[in-house]
């Protein structure tokens, strides 16, 4: 019997690509052979994303492709969106499974059920397979504010890097964000079993991780283990080379893990650190737990140590409430920081939060105003920093891409840097200097090797 062809598209966090990975992982290669999302196949996943309307509007859309791309094909609808609201994917054309955050794993299962029931449409039927809305469309999403269940994950996707999933869900409801209730609450394994899976990616080629979950600073707190226990026994692990720390709340970010970070020679000064708001006034409102003196002081202490050290944060513009003279105070306080680029969104309004009750709000066209100047003050402080670091010699891992005779990679406070393509540097780590900011779609430095 000939292979059935699934592809996968994934949207939203790098929790979602950890995901995405393990999952496609389970289907055999004796019976599936995965293929690019832009060729045609007998299943399309869509890993769905629901922080925003627009990361809403591009899980359709990315639905209305596949099956525009083989209307024969079955459509799977897995993650947060599709937990939020799985009535609304179910009745699209061309969608079999709706599967949302717990139920997603047991997506081999479903498919090779309906594989072997004869579901399928063999090679040679012209009657272009089944199509949406038929008997055999499953909806399972199970009550995620119930489920303690936590699914290690990690991507194999890119050789070089891979995301790998600590923790999962958050107990903190802030006003204007719906991930728990598509995720649920905090929950994690034990240090020493997550050494395990972290031991599997050790034993492949990948030279990097990047620490993943939505509250990672949580990490540990039901088994009565803390985040830094497990950024010690990593900081001992063979077979990695480099250890990046995704988001991690400023209130969670302990001086301890920054002095560990300053005095490790594999946690990177790589910090993304939550702002969301850049007066007490707002972050209030969005009922988060610090005060922006708390942020300020987590950027002084990790510049005290690593003055080369990478600090990103996010900003919330337009959230309700939010004046035009917040706006500014916000941003006179965001240009004091010694930070290096800002992720910047827009208030989006989300099913089932506090926010929406709120009053004051922003139309459309003034969150574009806001957001333009805190971009604007973002590749300014990146620009910035960027030549602050020419001089300087770094350690780069090489990635694989082959761009207008260009290869890319990163050094260990996050530079994004280029070489001319040499197939020998993939996936290795080689001392570098930086010789010159140059900008083609973004900010990149050249490097003398």
């Amino acid at each position: 019997m000939q292979k059935k062809r699934i592809a996968f598209h994934t949207l939203g966090c790098k929790l979602n690509f950890s995901e995405t990975s393990t999952i496609s992982r389970q289907f055999g290669m004796e019976d599936f052979e995965i293929v690019d999302f832009e060729q045609e196949a007998d299943v399309y996943v869509v890993h769905t994303c629901s922080v925003t309307a627009t990361a809403e509007h591009k899980c359709k859309t990315s639905i209305k492709q596949a099956h525009k791309r083989n209307p024969g094909a079955k459509v799977a609808v897995i993650g947060c969106a599709a937990q939020a609201n799985p009535v609304m994917f179910l009745r699209m054309e061309g969608v079999t499974w709706v599967l949302g955050n717990e139920d997603k794993f047991r997506l081999e299962e479903l498919v090779k059920k309906q594989e072997h029931s004869g579901l399928f449409p063999e090679e040679n039927d012209d009657s272009g397979g089944l199509t949406g809305n038929h008997a055999d469309s499953i909806r399972e999403v199970s009550d995620i504010s119930k489920t303690r269940q936590f699914i290690p994950s990690y991507s194999m996707n890119d050789r070089t890097r891979s995301f790998f999933k600590v923790q999962d869900g958050c107990d903190y409801f802030c006003t204007f964000c719906s991930i728990p209730y598509m995720r649920g609450r905090s929950r994690s394994e034990s240090v020493e079993n997550t050494l395990q899976v972290a031991r599997e990616i050790a034993a492949t080629d990948i030279k990097e991780i990047i620490l993943t979950g939505v509250n990672i600073g949580d990490f540990g707190r039901q088994n009565g283990e803390r985040f830094m226990d497990l950024l010690i026994r990593l900081d001992q692990l063979e077979g990695i080379d480099r250890i990046r720390i995704s988001s991690i709340e400023p209130e969670l970010l302990a001086d301890e893990i920054i002095e560990l970070v300053s005095k490790s020679g594999k946690l990177l000064p790589h910090f993304h650190i939550p702002l969301q708001a850049g007066t007490d006034k707002v972050l209030g409102l969005m009922k988060r737990k610090y005060k922006r003196e708390v942020f300020a002081n987590r950027v002084a202490s990790i510049k005290s140590l690593m003055p080369q050290a990478c600090i990103a944060a996010d900003v919330i513009v337009g959230f309700p409430g939010e004046t035009a003279e917040d706006f500014e105070e916000a941003c006179t306080f965001i240009e004091s920081l010694d930070i290096t680029y800002l992720h910047v969104f827009s208030y989006s309004e989300r099913p089932g939060t506090r926010a929406l009750q709120f009053e004051g709000k922003v139309d459309e066209k003034e969150k574009r105003r806001r957001s333009q100047g805190l971009h604007e003050i973002s590749e300014k402080k990146k620009q910035a920093f960027y030549e602050s670091q020419l001089g300087k010699s770094f350690n780069v891992l090489w990635e694989s891409d082959h761009v207008n005779g260009f290869m890319h990679g990163w050094t260990e406070n996050y530079i994004h840097v280029r070489t001319p393509f040499n197939p020998e540097f993939i996936n290795q780590v080689i001392p570098v200097k930086l010789m010159s900011v140059t900008r083609v779609k973004e900010l990149i430095c050249d490097v003398m090797l």
